[in-house]
């Protein structure tokens, strides 16, 4: 019987053991791939740009025609988590819409924009920032590197993290209905190594 129970409190042990090593690697449960540097994945394009898997990454430089380019999910996310890794140059305009209103007509009026933008006019909205909602101050710079945002939206509460450091903690509700999540191409060179979502 004591062999039993140690042999059995082993397993217990090694299968804690098992669970906590996959967690500490990254590999939890609830995290959907929407792009990696395999492959672009599944999402409806709104205005044109010449996105294309190169190098590992999904890249636009360029706009086919006097609109922006946004690449907009097809599954739409209400609370979540979002790890995403980006490159650009000086002269993009980017950026990560979340909770869109509606998933044909995309901007900063019917989404919440997690901005790339170091070269925008007012610097307080740039890069790190939510446009109209949570400023950057002083404004981190992006380009010429690979950087990292975790986005977090849950509730009325919204956290922006770029490269581990915290750019905005906000409360803001106007989108708290949940919508589609889009990336945008507006000038410059602009690349999406991985985007993930976790809905919470």
């Amino acid at each position: 019987m004591k062999r039993w129970s140690t042999l059995a409190a082993g397993l217990l042990m090694g299968a804690a053991a098992l669970q906590f090593s996959s967690m500490a690697s990254g590999q939890s449960d609830g995290w959907i791939t929407l792009l990696d540097g395999t492959k672009m994945g599944d999402w409806t394009e709104v205005g044109k740009a010449n996105w294309a898997m190169k190098d590992g990454a999904l890249v636009a430089d360029k706009l086919d025609g006097k609109d922006l380019s946004y690449l907009v999910s097809k599954d739409s996310y209400k609370d979540f988590q979002i790890k995403a890794e980006f490159w650009t140059d000086e002269d993009a305009n980017s950026g990560i819409f979340i909770r869109c209103d509606v998933r044909d007509k995309i901007d900063s009026k019917i989404c919440y924009e997690v901005n790339i933008f170091d070269k925008r006019p007012d610097p307080s909205y740039g890069t790190g920032a939510i446009v109209d909602v949570g400023k950057v101050d002083p404004m981190p710079k992006a380009a010429g590197k690979w950087n990292t945002f975790e986005i977090t939206a849950q509730g009325s509460h919204l956290v922006v993290v770029l490269n581990g450091q915290k750019t905005v903690d906000a409360q803001d509700s106007k989108h708290n209905a949940g919508g589609p999540l889009a990336l945008q191409y507006g000038s410059g060179v602009v690349k999406f190594r991985k985007v993930q979502i976790k809905p919470l």
